[in-house]
């Protein structure tokens, strides 16, 4: 069984990879969208995802949505995967978008965040070696002096809740958007240097690379 999963660097969907493979799915495309509905921090980071792409062994896809959703239905369709695979927790209207566009390119979905407490489920990615940082923050929910703060243990998370106790674990409800640096999925640890900081009309966000982590390598 094959897959392709929607990828952005961030933690969701890359944990979302990581328990499709132990389930027994082969993931060999990683998709990356351009949204046309505003700026995406990540895509304005397409050369960091292109790194991460390369550090998994995997085929990064693009798809400019400006095509519309039956065009991208037809382009997964064409490489003939089983599933779609996505890391939502509780969004609904994107579960439902993701159900629909598996059921147009003959595929099905596979959501297996879906429903999960996202305080245990951050606790579950940092335990299996995730490491992931900020590089967007919602300016209404959260300072720009959060970006680049980095998770690497559950005390990194305590630290972040304490300080702001009214923001989702996992930034599901927008709050803040991230970039894996190290997960089992790599062959390389990663760590990012800010390039700049830029500000949107939603979020303040960076500018970043990723480079390999030689300290973690020895």
């Amino acid at each position: 069984m094959r897959g392709i999963a929607f990828f952005s660097g961030g933690k969701d969907g890359l944990y979302a990879v990581y328990l499709a493979e132990k389930s027994g799915i082969e993931v060999p495309y990683l998709l990356v969208l351009k949204t046309s509905i505003g700026l995406s921090p990540h895509w304005e980071n397409f050369e960091a995802l292109k790194t991460l792409a390369e550090a998994m062994g995997k085929t990064l896809l693009t798809f400019d949505m400006v095509d519309g959703g039956d065009s991208l239905a037809r382009f997964i369709a064409s490489l003939e995967v089983d599933y779609i695979i996505a890391g939502d927790v509780f969004l609904e209207d994107h579960f439902k978008w993701v159900e629909w566009l598996a059921e147009k390119a003959g595929a099905k979905s596979l959501e297996p965040l879906w429903g999960r407490d996202t305080l245990e489920l951050a606790k579950e990615m940092l335990n299996t070696d995730f490491e992931y940082a900020i590089i967007a923050v919602n300016r209404k929910k959260l300072g720009k002096e959060w970006l680049g703060y980095k998770f690497s243990s559950p005390e990194d998370l305590e630290l972040f809740l304490n300080k702001n106790p009214d923001i989702d674990p996992l930034g599901e409800a927008g709050e803040f958007h991230s970039v894996t640096l190290s997960s089992p999925l790599f062959r390389e640890c990663f760590k990012f240097e800010k390039l700049s900081i830029e500000k949107s009309e939603k979020y303040w966000w960076l500018r970043f690379k990723v480079v390999e982590d030689d300290w973690k390598a020895q």
